[in-house]
């Protein structure tokens, strides 16, 4: 087992959750300690993917820790050192745009401007229909900023949802692996 601390930030992309919680459960048996993280809106929004109940007993017991949540439960984390790295998987458009713009008014965006403070890697697995028009410019930004790693994305559904992106969850551990190296998993794009 890796020492390396993970923290794993899940956001409100909430049909990409089990494909996220599968990339966890893969964390979990590869490393020791693994935070788990949730936006307030994963945290507390029921949808027709599942309850927000349901979602925090499996974080839970996955990770074996309770789960982070609020913004002064995440805001240690970067000054007391307590993670390696950070997982945000899925990151939302909306929280890319607030990562891009320095907006921290959730725990996610809390826990990574806390973890940035220190230079420690953030890695980002994002899902969002907008990557190839809004969210573009956000995904620029983030990928000219330092400590700021993603995992290789592409288009999900051309045909039907031209401008969506999203990134191949089954690479978030390689990802992570390169990040704590201060590398970028190659190549970025998938086909």
């Amino acid at each position: 087992m890796r020492t390396e601390r993970v923290g794993f930030a899940l956001c409100g992309s909430f049909c990409t959750h089990e494909k996220a919680l599968a990339a966890l459960k893969r964390l979990t048996e590869e490393y020791e300690t693994v935070i788990p993280i949730v936006s307030e809106n994963a945290a507390f929004t029921d949808t027709r993917f599942g309850t927000s109940d349901a979602l925090l007993e499996q974080l839970e017991e996955l990770t074996g820790h309770e789960v982070l949540y609020d913004i002064p439960s995440v805001e240690p984390l970067g000054p007391k050192g307590m993670i390696d790295v950070l997982v945000i998987a899925p990151c939302t458009g909306n929280t890319l745009a607030k990562l891009a713009h320095g907006i921290t008014d959730t725990a996610v965006t809390m826990a990574a401007k806390s973890h940035l403070r220190c230079g420690r890697p953030v890695v980002i697995a994002f899902s969002t229909n907008d990557g190839l028009s809004a969210s573009a410019k956000n995904i620029g930004e983030l990928l000219n900023r330092k400590h700021y790693y993603f995992v290789p994305f592409g288009q999900d559904d051309p045909e039907k949802k031209p401008a969506s992106l999203a990134a191949d969850f089954g690479l978030i551990g390689k990802t992570v692996e390169a990040a704590l190296e201060g590398k970028q998993l190659q190549p970025l794009l998938l086909k």
